[in-house]
């Protein structure tokens, strides 16, 4: 069978509108039809048909306050110098709140504004003396003050919450009609994938598209169905596909959309119906597929038709096709309007090219930064969901645009509450793993608060806070001439912002190699040996710089190692290339060694420090921070990870 590469890449509009078009076509563009529900089980539905009110509320005048029912009129007389005693039961009768008036009565006294009289000490009451009159109707709930009979109580298409669960009830109704949830299908496709908690070799990949998917679905308002995973084969994915078709309003086929020698995706939604669209000028989610699958009603003669989208394999990509296509098309069947995420002005803290002709989702964190909101670039590869777990939003890149220059003004669409990006505090420098603690002791004693990070190397981080990116800098820079760490580079970059550096670690700084240390790599002169490859930290890192200045030192030359030119932004990324065994070894820090699994040969002592600007240091948004630092658990938990020492922590080593 003669593989077929894209049909085409089109704009996104485009792709919808052919998309919607079919499904008009069949009658599947609109709201499914409504399902009888008991109020229990319907919060967070959506109404399909409106909701009038079989009983008034309250069907009866009942009294609003512990008190006396009376006639308005005859209390008309009552004065505070000529108080007006009525008779017991013939003008007055005692109400709690909520009983019914008497026919008679048209207003109530409450208790406090009543003195009793009664004939005998433990006698009944017999009179009642009132100081002042009473207006009609006063402290009573007339008959239907809440709902009328037949009044509309709530209309179609309105997505019930707690309390309309009660106005439904309050109004003589327990069952209300809503809309049928979608029924949809999420079928994983690719003979590399095993399980969760299987156990993986090289070249398994774990499946969660399908969990992700699924849990996308049923958040939207949708019942989601998971398949088991089917391997790359043509006739078992339009197996898969064939069956979901039969009962399901929607299939999700993951994977298998682009245009390798095993996928299959768009093939088989050729076999079984008509192929709309192959190949979205979308970034990530380029090749998404939009087809319609003819499938045998299982109750009638007729063919009934599904949707389906071909959703690419890449993590990220099948998310955001989640959002870009699942989302809106639930909305429609559900009767609600597409969710519109809050939005947020803010100023891109670095430039971010993009592609020409693709409209572009750029994963973004965000913080307030004194009087600005910054948005800062997450990585922008397709396979990593973590990229997603760590986004507080999105930036919307329009295509045929040439990308974004730094302190260009934005918007993002918000995943998060705007309230919690006040709570966050921005960290933009050099890699250290007791930041990822730091976040997570601060998040477990101040609920709420985040500490957003972004690794871009010491003198990276020193640059954002010129540029008012960030709140602190972690920065290991250490200056050759004077031995001295961090000082003159605070001087040199912030000269007209006081800062404080503030030590969080002492950190051993050494090779990380391979399990065992096979090729008995000890040293940096070890590096020029023709059978080692290292891997770099990239220009601007504390690490990298200080490799500069030792080899230097020994008249090492950068173009005699092998590997000097591969970068990677992080310590871990450092060790998981060793791991792989894409290089033998790199200068890091002993717990990234240990974090894989590797071996260390330790060969420096050097300070880690928190720059941070004295407006900052002293403001009450970095108070938790401090108290963190100095807070004994915290410090026995960094002490306890490999190549750290605390006995500095917390403490001023310099202003500038």
């Amino acid at each position: 069978m003669t593989r077929k590469i894209y049909l085409e890449d089109i704009p996104l509009a485009e792709a919808w509108a052919r998309l919607i078009a079919a499904m008009e076509s069949v009658g599947l563009w609109g709201p499914l039809p409504g399902e009888t529900v008991s109020l229990p089980e319907a919060l967070g539905r959506v109404t399909a048909s409106p909701v009038w009110a079989k009983l008034s509320a309250p069907h009866y005048h009942a009294s609003a306050m512990d008190g006396w029912a009376v006639r308005a009129r005859s209390t008309d007389t009552a004065t505070e110098t000529s108080p007006l005693q009525l008779a017991i039961p013939e003008d007055a009768k005692y109400v709690d709140t909520g009983d019914p008036l008497p026919v008679w009565a048209d207003a109530v006294i409450p208790i406090e504004n009543v003195q009793e009289i009664r004939e005998l000490e433990n006698s009944p009451v017999c009179k009642i003396e009132i100081r002042a009159s009473v207006a009609p109707w006063a402290h009573v709930r007339a008959m239907g003050e809440d709902m009328v009979a037949t009044e509309l109580v709530l209309p179609s298409n309105h997505l019930l919450r707690p309390v309309d669960l009660g106005a439904i009830a309050g109004c003589g109704h327990t069952t209300v009609s809503v809309r049928r949830k979608p029924r949809v299908a999420v079928i994983p496709t690719g003979t590399e994938l095993v399980p969760a908690g299987a156990e993986v070799k090289p070249g398994d990949i774990i499946e969660y598209n399908s969990l992700v998917l699924a849990a996308q679905v049923e958040t939207w308002g949708g019942l989601a169905t998971r398949w088991p995973i089917v391997p790359d084969d043509f006739d078992s994915i339009a197996a898969a596909v064939r069956e979901a078709a039969q009962t399901h309003d929607l299939i999700l086929l993951n994977a298998g959309s682009s245009a390798g020698s095993e996928d299959f995706s768009a093939r088989v939604v050729e076999s079984l119906g008509t192929l709309l669209v192959h190949g979205i000028a979308v970034r990530p989610g380029h090749p998404v597929i939009l087809g319609m699958i003819d499938s045998p009603s299982q109750t009638t003669h007729d063919k009934r038709q599904a949707p389906l989208i071909g959703v690419p394999g890449y993590p990220v990509s099948a998310a955001l096709t989640g959002e870009i296509f699942v989302e809106p098309i639930l909305a429609r069947w559900l009767g609600r309007a597409p969710t519109q995420p809050i939005t947020l002005s803010a100023v891109i803290s670095r430039k971010a090219a993009s592609p020409m002709g693709d409209d572009e989702y750029m994963r973004v964190t965000i913080g307030k930064v004194g009087e600005r909101v910054v948005a800062t670039p997450l990585s922008r590869g397709a396979g990593v969901i973590t990229s997603l777990v760590r986004a507080d939003g999105i930036v919307r890149i329009p295509r045929f645009s040439e990308g974004l220059q730094a302190g260009d003004a934005v918007t993002v669409h918000l995943y998060r509450k705007p309230d919690e990006i006040d709570r966050t505090l921005v960290a933009i420098g050099s890699h250290d793993l007791c930041l990822d603690l730091l976040g997570q002791f601060l998040a477990e004693r101040v609920p709420g608060m985040r500490l957003a990070s972004a690794n871009v190397g010491s003198l990276g981080g020193l640059i954002a806070l010129k540029r008012g990116e960030a709140h602190l800098a972690g920065t290991h820079l250490l200056d050759p001439e004077t031995g001295e760490y961090n000082v003159s580079y605070v001087k040199r970059y912030l000269p007209d912002t006081p800062t404080v550096l503030l030590t969080l670690v002492g950190r051993e700084q050494g090779l990380l190699v391979k399990g065992g240390n096979p090729l008995g790599i000890r040293s940096l002169g070890d590096l020029a040996r023709e059978d080692v490859v290292f891997v770099n930290r990239q220009r601007g890192a504390g690490t990298r710089v200080l490799l500069d200045y030792e080899i230097e030192k020994i008249g090492l030359k950068p173009e005699s190692i092998r590997g000097y030119d591969r970068e990677e932004y992080t310590h871990l990324a450092v060790a998981a290339a060793i791991a792989s065994g894409v290089a033998d070894c790199g200068l890091g820090i002993h717990s990234a060694a240990a974090a894989l699994g590797l071996d260390f040969a330790p060969l420096f002592n050097e300070r880690y420090d928190l720059a941070i600007p004295k407006a900052f240091f002293e403001s009450s948004l970095l108070k938790p921070l401090l108290e963190v630092l100095n807070d004994s658990t915290f410090r026995g938990a960094v002490s306890q990870l490999p190549g750290y020492g605390v006995s500095e922590m917390g403490k001023v080593a310099a202003e500038t």
